[in-house]
């Protein structure tokens, strides 16, 4: 017992000598506090990424990049490439098209409508079967683009975060001006935070030739893809990520 008269001495001690020395006690309590705090706040930041990305992928998308690339800014594909994604035997079809949309993703900047700082955002080209290859894209304001013109539509998050994105306004994105036709909604997704347009003029205006970012498609079912299938696949996260040669 003599172990346990001497742990009650020292905190007997300890407790005593608090208010003689307040200052450094405080600062330690608030130090360690203050670490505590910071440490929540970077784990509930990655927490939250974590469950965006998760909550708004499908299931039923596959995202075919170049091998190597680990996103889509960093990936390249050729219209070859494109084509063999396309025909791939496992991407769904919808009156004889495939559901599978060629994509250049591209980041901008946009002012802010709080602060009128510029912000990054996406700024995504697609084909005319991305709509229906989300499945769950919905234009609440305006209507779609046209194909070949300097035409946009905006995500609603988008919409609502950044100046100049309002139906029948026209903004400056790189070198040419571009009308904003529309507003769309994804289903919560983090689509809703990107503008879109055709894919072809988005190449001519930032000069990427017929290159393209990404594929993106549906498979006929939920499965893992094979050799077979495309030149090189596997899976990573939701939705379903690929890579192509």
């Amino acid at each position: 017992m003599n172990w346990l008269s001497q742990i009650a001495a020292v905190t007997w001690f300890g407790l005593c000598t608090i208010p003689r020395r307040m200052g450094s006690a405080l600062s330690a309590i608030f130090g360690i506090a203050g670490v505590v705090a910071v440490f929540v706040g970077v784990l509930s930041i990655a927490q939250g990424f974590r469950r965006a990305v998760t909550s708004t992928g499908q299931n039923d998308i596959a995202i075919v990049l170049r091998d190597g690339a680990n996103d889509e800014m960093s990936s390249g594909l050729g219209r070859e490439e494109t084509r063999i994604i396309k025909d791939a035997p496992g991407v769904a079809r919808e009156n004889g098209a495939p559901l599978a949309s060629a994509e250049l993703f591209v980041i901008i900047d946009v002012p802010k409508r709080s602060s009128g700082t510029d912000a990054n955002v996406p700024f995504r080209g697609i084909e005319p079967a991305a709509p229906a290859v989300r499945g769950d894209v919905k234009i609440t304001q305006g209507r779609m683009f046209e194909r070949g013109r300097n035409e946009v539509i905006a995500g609603v998050a988008a919409a609502r975060e950044f100046a100049g994105l309002d139906v029948g306004k026209t903004i400056k994105l790189g070198s040419a001006e571009w009308q904003v036709v529309g507003v769309f909604t994804a289903g919560g997704g983090m689509a809703e935070s990107e503008l879109w347009t055709d894919t072809t003029v988005l190449q001519e205006s930032y000069q990427r030739g017929r290159g393209v970012s990404s594929g993106i498609s549906k498979p006929q079912v939920r499965r893992r893809l094979v050799e077979n299938d495309w030149t090189s696949a596997r899976r990573l996260s939701t939705p379903w990520a690929c890579r192509s040669h």
